[in-house]
Protein backbone atom coordinates (compact mmCIF):
# COMPACT_ATOMS: atom_id res chain seq x y z
CA UNK A 1 0.00 0.00 0.00
CA UNK A 2 1.38 3.41 -0.96
CA UNK A 3 1.34 6.39 1.42
CA UNK A 4 -1.37 8.30 -0.49
CA UNK A 5 -3.79 5.40 -0.16
CA UNK A 6 -2.89 4.92 3.49
CA UNK A 7 -3.68 8.56 4.36
CA UNK A 8 -6.89 8.85 2.32
CA UNK A 9 -9.25 8.43 5.28
CA UNK A 10 -12.03 10.48 3.64
CA UNK A 11 -12.55 7.94 0.88
CA UNK A 12 -16.01 6.42 1.07
CA UNK A 13 -17.23 2.86 0.75
CA UNK A 14 -17.72 1.58 -2.79
CA UNK A 15 -19.84 -1.35 -3.92
CA UNK A 16 -19.79 -2.82 -7.40
CA UNK A 17 -23.43 -2.94 -8.51
CA UNK A 18 -22.83 -2.86 -12.26
CA UNK A 19 -24.28 -6.41 -12.52
CA UNK A 20 -27.69 -6.95 -10.95
CA UNK A 21 -28.15 -10.66 -11.62
CA UNK A 22 -26.51 -13.70 -13.21
CA UNK A 23 -28.85 -16.55 -14.10
CA UNK A 24 -27.97 -19.90 -15.65
CA UNK A 25 -30.30 -20.96 -18.46
CA UNK A 26 -30.18 -24.46 -19.91
CA UNK A 27 -30.35 -25.11 -23.65
CA UNK A 28 -31.06 -28.51 -25.17
CA UNK A 29 -30.19 -29.82 -28.65
CA UNK A 30 -32.69 -29.64 -31.50
CA UNK A 31 -32.63 -33.44 -31.80
CA UNK A 32 -32.64 -35.97 -28.98
CA UNK A 33 -30.37 -38.49 -30.74
CA UNK A 34 -26.88 -38.74 -29.21
CA UNK A 35 -25.70 -41.91 -30.94
CA UNK A 36 -22.20 -42.47 -32.32
CA UNK A 37 -21.38 -40.27 -35.36
CA UNK A 38 -24.40 -38.01 -34.70
CA UNK A 39 -24.08 -34.23 -34.97
CA UNK A 40 -25.51 -32.48 -31.91
CA UNK A 41 -26.44 -28.78 -32.24
CA UNK A 42 -27.30 -26.60 -29.25
CA UNK A 43 -28.37 -23.07 -30.10
CA UNK A 44 -29.22 -19.87 -28.22
CA UNK A 45 -31.36 -17.95 -30.73
CA UNK A 46 -32.33 -14.99 -28.53
CA UNK A 47 -29.93 -12.13 -29.22
CA UNK A 48 -31.22 -9.87 -26.43
CA UNK A 49 -29.17 -11.57 -23.71
CA UNK A 50 -25.66 -10.77 -22.55
CA UNK A 51 -23.93 -14.14 -22.51
CA UNK A 52 -20.81 -15.03 -20.48
CA UNK A 53 -19.46 -17.98 -22.47
CA UNK A 54 -16.39 -18.54 -20.28
CA UNK A 55 -18.56 -19.63 -17.33
CA UNK A 56 -20.90 -21.90 -19.30
CA UNK A 57 -20.74 -25.69 -19.07
CA UNK A 58 -22.09 -28.89 -20.58
CA UNK A 59 -24.22 -31.14 -18.40
CA UNK A 60 -24.19 -34.80 -19.47
CA UNK A 61 -26.08 -37.82 -18.11
CA UNK A 62 -25.46 -41.31 -19.40
CA UNK A 63 -24.94 -45.00 -18.78
CA UNK A 64 -22.32 -47.57 -19.76
CA UNK A 65 -23.90 -50.69 -21.27
CA UNK A 66 -23.09 -53.76 -23.33
CA UNK A 67 -23.70 -53.05 -26.97
CA UNK A 68 -25.10 -56.53 -27.54
CA UNK A 69 -27.99 -56.57 -25.05
CA UNK A 70 -28.03 -53.09 -23.38
CA UNK A 71 -27.29 -54.55 -19.94
CA UNK A 72 -24.89 -53.06 -17.38
CA UNK A 73 -21.38 -54.45 -16.88
CA UNK A 74 -19.64 -54.97 -13.55
CA UNK A 75 -16.18 -55.04 -15.15
CA UNK A 76 -16.11 -51.90 -17.32
CA UNK A 77 -14.23 -48.77 -16.29
CA UNK A 78 -13.96 -45.32 -17.81
CA UNK A 79 -10.61 -43.80 -18.74
CA UNK A 80 -9.38 -40.52 -17.36
CA UNK A 81 -11.09 -37.59 -19.12
CA UNK A 82 -13.60 -39.98 -20.71
CA UNK A 83 -16.18 -37.26 -21.66
CA UNK A 84 -13.70 -35.82 -24.17
CA UNK A 85 -13.29 -39.21 -25.87
CA UNK A 86 -17.04 -39.37 -26.52
CA UNK A 87 -16.70 -36.61 -29.14
CA UNK A 88 -14.68 -36.35 -32.32
CA UNK A 89 -15.07 -32.60 -32.79
CA UNK A 90 -16.52 -29.61 -30.92
CA UNK A 91 -16.95 -26.17 -32.45
CA UNK A 92 -18.43 -22.85 -31.35
CA UNK A 93 -20.14 -20.40 -33.71
CA UNK A 94 -21.64 -16.94 -33.38
CA UNK A 95 -24.10 -15.76 -36.01
CA UNK A 96 -23.27 -18.87 -38.03
CA UNK A 97 -19.52 -18.06 -38.24
CA UNK A 98 -17.06 -20.49 -36.70
CA UNK A 99 -15.06 -18.91 -33.88
CA UNK A 100 -13.20 -21.87 -32.40
CA UNK A 101 -12.93 -25.60 -32.98
CA UNK A 102 -11.33 -28.60 -31.29
CA UNK A 103 -10.64 -31.76 -33.32
CA UNK A 104 -9.69 -35.15 -31.91
CA UNK A 105 -11.25 -33.91 -28.69
CA UNK A 106 -10.06 -36.71 -26.39
CA UNK A 107 -6.34 -36.41 -27.05
CA UNK A 108 -6.45 -32.61 -27.37
CA UNK A 109 -8.10 -32.01 -24.02
CA UNK A 110 -6.10 -34.71 -22.24
CA UNK A 111 -2.79 -33.20 -23.34
CA UNK A 112 -4.03 -29.69 -22.53
CA UNK A 113 -5.11 -30.78 -19.04
CA UNK A 114 -1.79 -32.47 -18.28
CA UNK A 115 0.16 -29.30 -19.02
CA UNK A 116 -2.33 -26.72 -17.70
CA UNK A 117 -3.77 -28.07 -14.45
CA UNK A 118 -2.17 -28.00 -11.03
CA UNK A 119 -3.09 -30.36 -8.19
CA UNK A 120 -5.95 -28.22 -6.82
CA UNK A 121 -7.43 -27.55 -10.26
CA UNK A 122 -7.19 -31.26 -11.04
CA UNK A 123 -9.41 -31.99 -8.02
CA UNK A 124 -11.86 -29.29 -9.08
CA UNK A 125 -12.49 -31.02 -12.42
CA UNK A 126 -13.13 -34.46 -10.92
CA UNK A 127 -16.77 -33.56 -11.55
CA UNK A 128 -15.89 -33.31 -15.25
CA UNK A 129 -14.57 -36.87 -15.53
CA UNK A 130 -10.91 -35.99 -14.94
CA UNK A 131 -9.13 -38.55 -12.75
CA UNK A 132 -5.48 -39.12 -13.79
CA UNK A 133 -4.62 -41.33 -10.80
CA UNK A 134 -6.82 -44.26 -11.82
CA UNK A 135 -9.73 -45.33 -13.98
CA UNK A 136 -13.32 -44.52 -13.00
CA UNK A 137 -15.54 -47.31 -11.70
CA UNK A 138 -19.01 -47.37 -13.27
CA UNK A 139 -20.40 -50.59 -11.79
CA UNK A 140 -23.71 -48.87 -10.97
CA UNK A 141 -24.01 -47.74 -14.58
CA UNK A 142 -25.23 -44.18 -13.93
CA UNK A 143 -23.06 -41.16 -14.76
CA UNK A 144 -23.55 -37.41 -14.64
CA UNK A 145 -20.94 -34.70 -15.11
CA UNK A 146 -20.53 -30.94 -15.54
CA UNK A 147 -17.93 -30.10 -18.19
CA UNK A 148 -16.82 -26.41 -18.15
CA UNK A 149 -16.51 -24.90 -21.60
CA UNK A 150 -13.24 -23.20 -20.58
CA UNK A 151 -11.77 -26.72 -20.32
CA UNK A 152 -12.94 -27.50 -23.88
CA UNK A 153 -12.26 -24.43 -26.03
CA UNK A 154 -9.43 -21.92 -26.06
CA UNK A 155 -11.95 -19.12 -26.69
CA UNK A 156 -13.84 -19.89 -23.48
CA UNK A 157 -10.60 -20.14 -21.50
CA UNK A 158 -9.17 -16.80 -22.69
CA UNK A 159 -12.11 -14.51 -23.48
CA UNK A 160 -13.77 -13.62 -20.17
CA UNK A 161 -16.17 -10.86 -21.24
CA UNK A 162 -19.85 -10.79 -22.13
CA UNK A 163 -20.87 -11.06 -25.79
CA UNK A 164 -23.99 -8.94 -26.51
CA UNK A 165 -26.58 -9.08 -29.28
CA UNK A 166 -25.53 -12.32 -30.99
CA UNK A 167 -26.71 -15.88 -31.69
CA UNK A 168 -24.54 -18.59 -30.09
CA UNK A 169 -24.31 -22.19 -31.26
CA UNK A 170 -22.34 -25.18 -29.97
CA UNK A 171 -21.90 -28.16 -32.32
CA UNK A 172 -20.68 -31.52 -31.03
CA UNK A 173 -19.87 -34.50 -33.26
CA UNK A 174 -20.06 -37.86 -31.46
CA UNK A 175 -17.15 -40.24 -31.95
CA UNK A 176 -17.62 -43.23 -34.26
CA UNK A 177 -17.28 -45.54 -31.25
CA UNK A 178 -16.59 -45.30 -27.52
CA UNK A 179 -13.63 -47.68 -27.30
CA UNK A 180 -11.21 -44.89 -26.33
CA UNK A 181 -13.49 -43.89 -23.43
CA UNK A 182 -14.13 -47.33 -21.92
CA UNK A 183 -11.82 -50.07 -20.64
CA UNK A 184 -13.42 -53.52 -20.68
CA UNK A 185 -11.52 -56.79 -21.11
CA UNK A 186 -14.43 -58.91 -22.32
CA UNK A 187 -17.51 -56.88 -23.14
CA UNK A 188 -18.33 -54.82 -26.21
CA UNK A 189 -19.31 -51.63 -24.39
CA UNK A 190 -20.92 -48.35 -25.38
CA UNK A 191 -21.59 -45.05 -23.62
CA UNK A 192 -25.23 -44.07 -24.01
CA UNK A 193 -25.87 -40.34 -23.51
CA UNK A 194 -29.37 -39.93 -22.11
CA UNK A 195 -29.31 -36.17 -21.48
CA UNK A 196 -27.14 -33.32 -22.76
CA UNK A 197 -27.63 -29.63 -21.99
CA UNK A 198 -25.64 -26.42 -22.36
CA UNK A 199 -25.94 -24.28 -19.22
CA UNK A 200 -25.19 -20.63 -20.05
CA UNK A 201 -25.05 -17.63 -17.67
CA UNK A 202 -27.19 -14.64 -18.65
CA UNK A 203 -25.85 -11.40 -17.21
CA UNK A 204 -28.30 -8.62 -16.31
CA UNK A 205 -26.77 -5.15 -16.09
CA UNK A 206 -27.49 -2.12 -13.96
CA UNK A 207 -29.30 0.69 -15.85
CA UNK A 208 -26.15 2.78 -16.01
CA UNK A 209 -24.19 -0.12 -17.53
CA UNK A 210 -27.04 -0.83 -19.96
CA UNK A 211 -26.87 2.76 -21.21
CA UNK A 212 -23.12 2.53 -21.70
CA UNK A 213 -23.52 -0.75 -23.58
CA UNK A 214 -26.25 0.66 -25.84
CA UNK A 215 -24.08 3.68 -26.63
CA UNK A 216 -21.19 1.43 -27.55
CA UNK A 217 -23.37 -0.72 -29.83
CA UNK A 218 -24.91 2.32 -31.55
CA UNK A 219 -21.46 3.79 -32.15
CA UNK A 220 -20.94 1.02 -34.73
CA UNK A 221 -17.65 -0.04 -33.15
CA UNK A 222 -16.34 -3.56 -33.44
CA UNK A 223 -15.25 -5.80 -30.58
CA UNK A 224 -11.88 -7.49 -31.03
CA UNK A 225 -11.84 -10.87 -29.28
CA UNK A 226 -8.35 -12.35 -28.96
CA UNK A 227 -7.66 -15.85 -27.67
CA UNK A 228 -5.46 -18.89 -28.18
CA UNK A 229 -6.88 -21.77 -30.19
CA UNK A 230 -5.86 -25.43 -29.82
CA UNK A 231 -5.07 -27.16 -33.10
CA UNK A 232 -4.42 -30.93 -33.10
CA UNK A 233 -2.60 -32.91 -35.80
CA UNK A 234 -2.13 -36.67 -35.87
CA UNK A 235 0.27 -39.09 -37.55
CA UNK A 236 -1.79 -42.31 -37.22
CA UNK A 237 0.91 -44.94 -37.82
CA UNK A 238 4.60 -44.03 -37.70
CA UNK A 239 7.07 -46.02 -39.82
CA UNK A 240 9.44 -48.42 -38.07
CA UNK A 241 12.54 -46.24 -37.83
CA UNK A 242 14.67 -44.37 -35.30
CA UNK A 243 14.61 -41.02 -37.10
CA UNK A 244 11.44 -39.34 -38.33
CA UNK A 245 10.68 -35.98 -39.97
CA UNK A 246 7.01 -34.94 -39.86
CA UNK A 247 5.80 -31.99 -41.96
CA UNK A 248 2.92 -31.01 -39.70
CA UNK A 249 1.51 -27.82 -41.13
CA UNK A 250 2.09 -25.39 -43.97
CA UNK A 251 0.27 -22.09 -44.00
CA UNK A 252 0.38 -18.84 -45.93
CA UNK A 253 -1.17 -17.04 -42.98
CA UNK A 254 0.40 -17.65 -39.63
CA UNK A 255 -1.81 -17.48 -36.61
CA UNK A 256 1.22 -17.19 -34.41
CA UNK A 257 2.06 -20.57 -32.98
CA UNK A 258 3.14 -20.14 -29.37
CA UNK A 259 3.58 -23.71 -28.11
CA UNK A 260 3.92 -27.12 -29.73
CA UNK A 261 3.04 -30.18 -27.61
CA UNK A 262 4.28 -33.50 -28.97
CA UNK A 263 3.28 -36.94 -27.66
CA UNK A 264 3.49 -40.58 -28.72
CA UNK A 265 1.17 -43.54 -28.13
CA UNK A 266 1.95 -47.19 -28.82
CA UNK A 267 -0.87 -49.66 -29.42
CA UNK A 268 -3.52 -47.66 -27.54
CA UNK A 269 -6.01 -46.74 -30.27
CA UNK A 270 -9.53 -48.21 -30.10
CA UNK A 271 -8.53 -51.19 -27.97
CA UNK A 272 -10.74 -52.46 -25.15
CA UNK A 273 -8.02 -53.00 -22.55
CA UNK A 274 -5.83 -49.97 -23.35
CA UNK A 275 -6.01 -46.58 -21.64
CA UNK A 276 -6.16 -43.96 -24.41
CA UNK A 277 -5.55 -41.14 -21.90
CA UNK A 278 -1.95 -42.25 -21.27
CA UNK A 279 1.03 -41.68 -23.53
CA UNK A 280 4.35 -43.46 -24.13
CA UNK A 281 7.94 -42.24 -24.37
CA UNK A 282 8.85 -44.77 -27.12
CA UNK A 283 12.53 -44.32 -26.17
CA UNK A 284 12.54 -40.75 -27.47
CA UNK A 285 16.05 -39.23 -27.43
CA UNK A 286 15.64 -35.84 -29.15
CA UNK A 287 13.04 -33.58 -30.70
CA UNK A 288 13.14 -30.31 -32.62
CA UNK A 289 10.45 -28.05 -34.06
CA UNK A 290 11.26 -26.11 -37.22
CA UNK A 291 9.45 -22.92 -38.20
CA UNK A 292 10.94 -22.54 -41.66
CA UNK A 293 14.68 -22.59 -40.91
CA UNK A 294 14.45 -21.58 -37.22
CA UNK A 295 14.73 -24.44 -34.75
CA UNK A 296 13.31 -24.89 -31.22
CA UNK A 297 14.99 -25.84 -28.92
CA UNK A 298 18.40 -24.81 -30.19
CA UNK A 299 20.44 -27.54 -28.44
CA UNK A 300 20.06 -31.32 -28.49
CA UNK A 301 18.17 -32.78 -25.51
CA UNK A 302 20.01 -36.15 -25.31
CA UNK A 303 17.10 -37.89 -23.57
CA UNK A 304 17.41 -41.46 -22.30
CA UNK A 305 14.23 -42.73 -20.61
CA UNK A 306 15.69 -46.18 -20.00
CA UNK A 307 18.36 -44.61 -17.77
CA UNK A 308 15.98 -41.99 -16.29
CA UNK A 309 17.70 -39.11 -18.08
CA UNK A 310 14.80 -36.87 -19.02
CA UNK A 311 15.27 -33.87 -16.71
CA UNK A 312 15.48 -31.39 -19.61
CA UNK A 313 12.18 -32.64 -21.04
CA UNK A 314 10.48 -32.37 -17.64
CA UNK A 315 11.94 -28.89 -17.13
CA UNK A 316 10.35 -27.74 -20.40
CA UNK A 317 7.02 -29.24 -19.30
CA UNK A 318 7.16 -27.69 -15.82
CA UNK A 319 7.63 -24.13 -17.13
CA UNK A 320 4.52 -24.10 -19.30
CA UNK A 321 2.11 -22.50 -16.82
CA UNK A 322 4.50 -19.64 -16.11
CA UNK A 323 4.93 -18.90 -19.83
CA UNK A 324 1.31 -19.44 -20.89
CA UNK A 325 -0.70 -18.11 -17.96
CA UNK A 326 1.88 -15.70 -16.51
CA UNK A 327 1.61 -17.32 -13.09
CA UNK A 328 3.80 -19.46 -10.88
CA UNK A 329 4.15 -22.92 -12.38
CA UNK A 330 2.71 -25.79 -10.34
CA UNK A 331 2.99 -28.82 -12.65
CA UNK A 332 0.40 -31.52 -12.12
CA UNK A 333 2.76 -34.45 -12.68
CA UNK A 334 5.86 -35.35 -10.68
CA UNK A 335 8.93 -36.44 -12.69
CA UNK A 336 8.04 -40.12 -12.16
CA UNK A 337 4.38 -39.56 -13.10
CA UNK A 338 5.57 -37.59 -16.12
CA UNK A 339 7.54 -40.60 -17.33
CA UNK A 340 4.83 -43.17 -16.61
CA UNK A 341 1.65 -41.26 -17.59
CA UNK A 342 2.48 -38.46 -20.05
CA UNK A 343 6.09 -38.05 -21.26
CA UNK A 344 5.23 -34.94 -23.27
CA UNK A 345 7.64 -32.82 -25.30
CA UNK A 346 6.55 -29.21 -24.82
CA UNK A 347 8.29 -26.75 -27.15
CA UNK A 348 8.04 -23.01 -26.44
CA UNK A 349 7.98 -21.09 -29.75
CA UNK A 350 6.66 -17.83 -28.32
CA UNK A 351 9.65 -15.73 -29.35
CA UNK A 352 10.00 -15.69 -33.13
CA UNK A 353 11.97 -13.87 -35.79
CA UNK A 354 10.19 -11.14 -37.76
CA UNK A 355 10.47 -13.21 -40.96
CA UNK A 356 8.41 -15.97 -39.35
CA UNK A 357 5.72 -13.58 -38.17
CA UNK A 358 5.05 -12.05 -41.59
CA UNK A 359 5.67 -14.71 -44.27
CA UNK A 360 4.53 -18.25 -45.11
CA UNK A 361 5.55 -20.80 -42.51
CA UNK A 362 6.19 -24.53 -42.63
CA UNK A 363 5.98 -26.22 -39.25
CA UNK A 364 8.01 -29.41 -39.15
CA UNK A 365 8.93 -31.80 -36.33
CA UNK A 366 12.08 -33.90 -36.34
CA UNK A 367 12.46 -36.53 -33.63
CA UNK A 368 14.77 -39.44 -32.88
CA UNK A 369 14.35 -42.59 -30.81
CA UNK A 370 16.92 -44.89 -29.21
CA UNK A 371 15.45 -47.95 -30.93
CA UNK A 372 13.06 -48.53 -33.80
CA UNK A 373 9.57 -47.19 -33.22
CA UNK A 374 7.23 -50.04 -32.36
CA UNK A 375 4.36 -50.99 -34.69
CA UNK A 376 1.02 -49.19 -34.19
CA UNK A 377 2.68 -46.09 -32.71
CA UNK A 378 0.86 -42.79 -33.29
CA UNK A 379 2.23 -39.27 -32.98
CA UNK A 380 0.22 -36.23 -31.86
CA UNK A 381 1.07 -32.57 -32.29
CA UNK A 382 -1.00 -29.96 -30.44
CA UNK A 383 -0.33 -26.37 -31.55
CA UNK A 384 -1.47 -23.51 -29.33
CA UNK A 385 -1.69 -20.42 -31.50
CA UNK A 386 -3.10 -16.89 -31.45
CA UNK A 387 -6.41 -16.00 -33.05
CA UNK A 388 -8.30 -12.72 -33.31
CA UNK A 389 -12.00 -12.40 -34.17
CA UNK A 390 -13.76 -9.10 -34.83
CA UNK A 391 -17.47 -8.75 -34.11
CA UNK A 392 -19.71 -5.74 -34.72
CA UNK A 393 -22.80 -5.97 -32.43
CA UNK A 394 -24.70 -3.39 -34.51
CA UNK A 395 -24.32 -5.04 -37.92
CA UNK A 396 -23.79 -8.60 -36.53
CA UNK A 397 -20.77 -8.93 -38.84
CA UNK A 398 -18.18 -11.51 -37.68
CA UNK A 399 -14.77 -12.11 -39.23
CA UNK A 400 -11.38 -13.56 -38.32
CA UNK A 401 -8.45 -11.17 -38.59
CA UNK A 402 -4.93 -11.68 -39.85
CA UNK A 403 -2.36 -11.41 -37.07
CA UNK A 404 -0.07 -8.41 -37.42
Amino acid sequence: MDSAEMLNISDGVHFDESITKIEYHSYSPFLSSFDNSDEIRICNQNQNFNILICESFLYIEGTVKKASDNTLSATAKLVNNYPAYLFEEIRYEINGIEIDRVRNVGHTLTLKHYISLNANESKMVLNAGWCPENNIDVSDGNINICLPLKRILGFAEDYMKIIPNVKHELILNRARNDLNAIISPTDDMKFEITKLQWHVPHVQLHDEQKLLLYKFINSNQSIKMSFRSWDMYEYPVLPTTTHQVWAVKSSTRLEKGRFVIFALQTNRRNLKEKDASRFDHANLTDIKVFLNSDVYPYSDLNIDFQNNRYALLYDMYSKFQESYYKTNSQPLLSPLQFKEIAPIALINCSHQMCEIKTGPVDLKIEFKCKSNIKPNTSAYCLILHDRIVEYNPLTNNVKRLENK
